[in-house]
């Protein structure tokens, strides 16, 4: 892969996004390691690492080193992170790159800190801190500088971002641990529950990508899996509804939409009148979830818009304030408010 000089990183839950300055996004993966357990030898890292997931021997392990918007491991996330940016970057003789990130919002400032030295020690010559919910919507193309308010949900693996933002600041802010790995987790439960079968986590995820919607389906969709039989512990191979998955995904959907409905409340009026005006912006990958769009605007009252590539809205974000210091440096100053 070509070199790059200066990159925006999504150091995301279930992913991790790099944006190499005027190459555009560089690096897509997912933010899965697999170690041994026994030496902590790392043995692979990302697409390789995730088809491990749930096919491993006891010594080794194959897991996200964050979860939950914070982070679980910090040397396994640090080795991931290395691992991503010299892989993006390339081999460079003379001077590292200069780094942009964005952490998850659990991450202290301690992580923060780390993870600044992490990336020295990986060859950046420096590197800058984003909040996410500035991130997001400078990769959706808000126009976050004027006296308007914009208000972006950033749907990751682990946690959803929700903030209300005015003259590049963050006006209220809540960040929910609802995501991608909430609607897997609760495909996985129903299926448990009503089929009395159990079935993995990237089976329930192909369920919620393939056939999962917010809302049900004028057409029913099908697709068959393949998981153990709880009574006699053999597999099976069941055929799931569209109209089953929706039902499964009600849950962490209606908290999802309760976790906006609060961010609203709390919203000063002049500010949800922009937003009835402008609608919500969604992104990040759990964004993708089909019909989600159009629960929030029916649920809410508020017209809905998904980013476009909302999964790489973050990187992109970042790697556009690189790219234009002048225009999106000011919002690298910005302190969280609640």
């Amino acid at each position: 892969m070509a070199s790059v000089l200066d990159i925006g990183v999504d150091l995301g839950t279930s992913s991790v996004v790099i944006y190499g300055k005027g190459k555009g996004v560089v690096l897509n993966e997912p933010a899965v390691i697999a170690y041994d357990r026994d030496t902590r030898t790392v043995l692979a890292v990302g697409e390789e690492a995730r088809r491990m997931v749930g096919r491993t021997p006891g010594n080794i392990v194959a897991m996200r080193p964050l979860g939950e918007g914070m982070i679980a491991d910090f040397d396994l996330a640090s080795a991931m992170l290395r691992y991503f940016v010299n892989k993006a970057v390339g081999k460079r003789l003379l001077t590292g790159p200069r780094v942009l990130i964005s952490l998850p919002a659990g991450v202290n400032e301690m992580e923060r800190h780390s993870i600044s030295t992490s990336l020295f020690e990986a060859g950046a010559r420096r590197t800058q801190m984003m909040e996410r919910p500035i991130a997001a919507a400078i990769g959706a193309g808000l126009p976050i500088g004027e006296a308007y308010g914009q208000l972006i949900c950033d749907i990751g693996g682990g946690v959803a971002d929700i903030a209300v933002m005015s003259l590049g600041r963050i006006v209220v802010r809540d960040t929910v641990k609802i995501g991608g790995d909430a609607f897997d987790d609760a495909i996985i439960r129903y299926i448990r529950r009503k089929h009395n079968m159990l079935i993995g986590p990237l089976t329930a995820e192909d369920l919620k990508i393939n056939i999962g919607s917010a809302l049900p389906r004028a057409e029913q969709f099908y697709m068959e899996v393949t998981g153990r039989n709880l009574l006699s512990g053999l597999p099976r191979v069941m055929r799931i509804t569209s109209d089953e998955i929706t039902e499964a995904m009600d849950e962490p959907l209606h908290s999802l939409l309760e976790a906006i409905h609060s961010v609203l409340e709390h919203t000063p009026a002049e500010l949800v009148a922009d937003i009835f005006e402008s609608g919500i912006t969604l992104s990040g990958g759990g964004a993708l979830l089909t019909g989600l769009c159009e629960a929030v605007a029916i649920s809410l009252k508020v017209d809905c818009f998904l980013a476009e590539d909302p999964q790489e809205c973050v990187a992109r974000g970042c790697g556009m304030t690189l790219e234009n210091m002048s225009e999106y440096g000011q919002f690298l100053g910005d302190k969280r408010k609640r």
